[in-house]
């Protein structure tokens, strides 16, 4: 499978999860196509949940040759590991996942949000329940989990401030590079105020969009931009009303 062209299956018109696995796949070079953004894409998709013995549950559902498996963070770790965007000893392999998979318990709750009561029902019809979620979200767990991360940059001995694992870049950067900008178009009042308190994810966030093929991908036309049908929604009413705007 050395050279085989690897195809995403992600609904098209939202990043979602399926834009940390974008970035990945930018972030490593690789020979890829979104089949979500191809003419009858969205079908496409649909009908990749069905297929294979081990069938997905939902996307993003990755195809490389007659391999087809799913979720993110799996997704993002296999793609970091197979083009060397983190350390190959297996302490740092464990903790990369670990971090991947702390940025899939936060995107969870940012979704929560906005649904905190079934998801299957309009936002509409769960403002109330929203605005308590979204107080809690925003005033307990973003700063919990930022500062957890903030806590890794400073305790790691070889990043000198600048790196989750090791003396440079790794794979699961990208995914809290998408966290926080999801968290900023969401409650930008919130991160606002947040956002000195965390300088090192902040600073973070700021190397990884400079990154020449993540800035390259940012500014094209297959990146696609929140709004208010995906993960990070932002309503005004859920933000901080007390920060400074």
């Amino acid at each position: 499978m050395g050279d085989a062209k690897f195809e995403l299956y992600y609904w098209p018109g939202i990043p979602g999860r399926g834009e940390f696995v974008r970035l990945v796949l930018e972030e490593a070079g690789a020979d890829w196509v979104d089949v979500g953004l191809r003419a009858g894409g969205g079908k496409a998709v649909a009908d990749m949940l069905g297929q294979g013995p081990v069938p997905a549950y939902a996307p993003p559902v990755l195809k490389v040759g007659e391999l087809v498996f799913s979720q993110a963070a799996n997704i993002c770790s296999y793609l970091g590991e197979r083009f060397g965007l983190v350390p190959s000893d297996e302490a740092s392999r464990l903790h990369a996942r670990q971090f991947q998979l702390t940025v899939a318990d936060v995107v969870a709750e940012a979704h929560d949000t906005h649904h905190p009561i079934a998801v299957m029902k309009y936002y509409e019809d769960q403002k109330d329940a929203a605005k308590q979620r979204a107080e809690d979200f925003r005033t307990q767990r973003i700063p919990k989990f930022l500062g957890y991360f903030e806590r890794v940059l400073k305790a790691n001995p070889r990043g000198g401030g600048k790196y989750l694992l090791g003396s440079d870049f790794s794979y699961p950067e990208l995914a809290l590079f998408q966290l926080v900008d999801g968290l900023r178009y969401a409650f930008p009042n919130a991160m606002r105020r947040i956002a000195s308190a965390v300088p090192g994810v902040m600073a973070l966030h700021q190397r990884i969009r400079e990154r020449p093929r993540i800035a390259a991908y940012k500014q094209s036309p297959r990146a696609q931009p929140f709004n208010e049908q995906g993960i990070f929604r932002h309503y005004p009413e859920l933000d901080d009303p007390n920060a400074t705007k």
